[in-house]
């Protein structure tokens, strides 16, 4: 997918190596003042003092504070759109699901650390109306997307049931990794790690079903020699009780413990 850059409605493209270096230093620095004191309150002579360069090389490409964020936006759609592509090759959409969304989510949490993605992705929950490119048809790509690849884990899931899923898993997604993007360090870790048993907790009994069939503590056993740790991958596992009626295990490497 590609995006058109006139959208950012940029004075005009820079064409030079020094003038896309110092674009580049005016949209990074922008996005840090955007994420320090909020849009609303940043200012267009904010974002040239803290990009080391004169305002009147700012308004060279810049029309206004709103021209910097819709190119911000392009930049974030962009690098968002390629990081996604090469999470949805085969390599990494066939491995067992607690690798494949532990893979997502570990690069999707790395990949919103840039101050552009994500201070445009908060901004959007602030005041989608200033958006070009994030939009209702784009939400519904990365959903149809997603309901593809539930799809193709296990062909005999209904179509309206993959869609459904898949519309619960990017909503579930979307709010755990916002509130996750608005905390501190430490509680945005425990919150990646929630988010990973969240998704794993619900997506595997459609796409990795287990026959209970025959003797339900051999199954049981096979079960668990199948189950690895979504913290370290580790195939280390043992039960520890239950916990709103779920069996819960423990992981004998980590110590990590989720429900099955």
């Amino acid at each position: 997918m590609t995006f058109d850059r006139n959208l950012t409605t940029m004075r005009r493209q820079p064409k030079q190596k020094r003038s896309q270096e110092r674009v580049e230093k005016i949209l990074k620095a922008a996005a840090e003042v955007f994420i320090e004191v909020g849009y609303e309150a940043a200012t267009t002579h904010t974002i040239a003092a803290r990009a080391g360069t004169a305002i009147g090389s700012l308004y060279q490409f810049f029309p206004d504070k709103l021209a910097i964020f819709h190119a911000l936006e392009v930049c974030h759609m962009e690098q968002v759109t390629a990081v996604n592509a090469k999470l949805l090759v085969p390599e990494i959409t066939s491995l067992p699901i607690e690798q494949f969304i532990q893979i997502m989510v570990e690069t999707h949490a790395a990949y919103f650390q840039n101050p552009i993605p994500r201070i445009v992705y908060l901004q959007y929950f602030i005041t989608p109306e200033m958006f070009q490119l994030f939009d209702d048809r784009y939400v519904r790509q990365l959903i149809e997307t997603m309901a593809n690849l539930l799809r193709s884990r296990n062909p005999t899931l209904n179509p309206q049931k993959c869609e459904l899923m898949a519309e619960v898993c990017h909503y579930c997604y979307n709010t755990v990794l916002l509130q996750a993007l608005r905390s501190d360090e430490a509680h945005q870790q425990k919150l990646y790690e929630e988010l990973q048993a969240l998704l794993v907790s619900y997506l595997k009994p459609h796409v990795e079903p287990v026959s209970l069939e025959g003797n339900p503590q051999i199954e049981n056993d096979k079960v668990m020699k199948v189950m690895i740790c979504p913290r370290c991958n580790s195939n280390r596992i043992s039960k520890n009780g239950h916990r709103h009626g779920k069996q819960r295990f423990i992981c004998k490497d980590c110590d990590r413990q989720f429900l099955h």
